[in-house]
């Protein structure tokens, strides 16, 4: 920051005051010092001209420079005073300079707790949510080009296979191709669906939907993958809470990422329980479902795109890290929000929606 705003503010608080407290005492001097000085005069029969103008001369004299160490005093003190108070937000044009730049490391000192010191509080909450943001940014950018370097490297590597007569075009040859190509369908769709989530804020239908029905319709769709784990689905849902206010295709789009989410990460002959219940922000639907918990650093970052919290494990098994940042999208799109909980024998993925 230039100095001319230290400057402005300096000239604007000092100079003024100071001139005014200088003319009103000048202007009292002159008015009602002088007239007291001359009554005395008369009471004693003293020729009050001479005296008088002596008088008044002194007394301009060391106002005048009394004035002057005043202005000097106020403007050391103004200038310290007001360089502190605007440190803080030379810092911020700097930093913010350097995340410009991508530098997001740097941070505001924060030497008050005044408007200026809660400005900054703010400024380093925003520069850490950009940082975040910006390796969110990089890790899922990385992630992608994997998604679509793995079934292309296969596919890559089968044709120039298949061209060369090193492997025979058998029907387990063509199948594996396939089972490739749909991996790469299916990414495509999860990205596309994820773009149609960003906007689904300006496309919501909103009707009454009956939430036995939504979470029936796709608890059918997923029963054969549940049986074939042998995992127990519990359904409870509140008398109070059968009811929402939302568009029905994207609900089902949350609800259907949620059953696939607890279909795949529910161990064998394990449970699944889905819940709904009323709170004072609306209705809150819970999946929840033993099984690994999920770490206490990695989640709050699940609803991110691309994240997943076992970097380890197998992307047939584990997906994209896409579904719950849809579903996520979808649900703050209708006002709702999302959360989830998770502990050595449970976790609890929910959502809410605005009553």
């Amino acid at each position: 920051m230039k100095q001319r705003l230290l400057w402005k503010l300096l000239l604007t608080n000092i100079v003024p005051v100071i001139a005014i407290i200088f003319v009103i005492v000048w202007l009292a001097i002159d008015k009602l010092a002088a007239s007291y000085f001359m009554e005395l005069m008369n009471k004693y029969e003293v020729s009050p001209t001479a005296i008088h103008q002596m008088f008044l001369s002194a007394i301009h004299h060391y106002l005048i420079w009394a004035s002057l160490a005043a202005l000097f005093l106020a403007f050391i003190l103004s200038y310290l005073l007001t360089r502190r108070v605007l440190r803080p937000l030379q810092q911020m044009t700097k930093i913010t300079q350097d995340v410009a730049a991508g530098n997001f490391q740097a941070r505001v000192d924060i030497v008050s707790q005044d408007e200026v010191g809660q400005l900054g509080i703010a400024f380093n909450s925003m520069a850490d949510s950009l940082a975040q943001v910006e390796k969110l940014r990089k890790s899922m950018v990385a992630d992608l080009a994997h998604e679509l370097r793995t079934p292309l490297t296969n596919l890559r590597g089968y044709l120039e296979a298949l061209t060369d007569e090193v492997v025979p075009p058998s029907q387990e040859t063509f199948q594996m191709l396939q089972q490739e190509i749909l991996r790469l369908v299916h990414l495509v769709d999860n990205l596309q669906q994820l773009a149609r989530a960003d906007a689904a804020r300006a496309y919501l239908h909103k009707e009454s939907v009956l939430l036995v029905e939504a979470v029936n319709q796709m608890l059918e769709l997923y029963r054969p993958n549940f049986k074939k784990k042998n995992i127990q689905v519990e359904l409870t849902l509140a008398s109070n809470a059968q009811s929402v206010t939302a568009d029905r295709d994207k609900l089902l789009q949350a609800i259907r990422n949620l059953m696939e989410n607890s279909w795949k990460y529910t161990p064998a002959h394990g449970r699944v329980s889905i819940t709904s219940e009323k709170t004072k922000d609306g209705t809150r639907v819970l999946f929840s479902n033993n099984g690994s918990a999920i770490s206490q650093d990695d989640l709050p970052y699940i609803f991110e795109r691309f994240f997943r919290a076992e970097k380890s494990r197998s992307r047939d098994a584990g997906g994209a890290g896409i579904g719950l940042s849809i579903v996520k999208e979808l649900i703050e799109a209708h006002g709702g929000q999302v959360g989830a909980d998770s502990t050595d024998d449970e976790t609890r993925i929910w959502f809410t929606l605005p009553a």
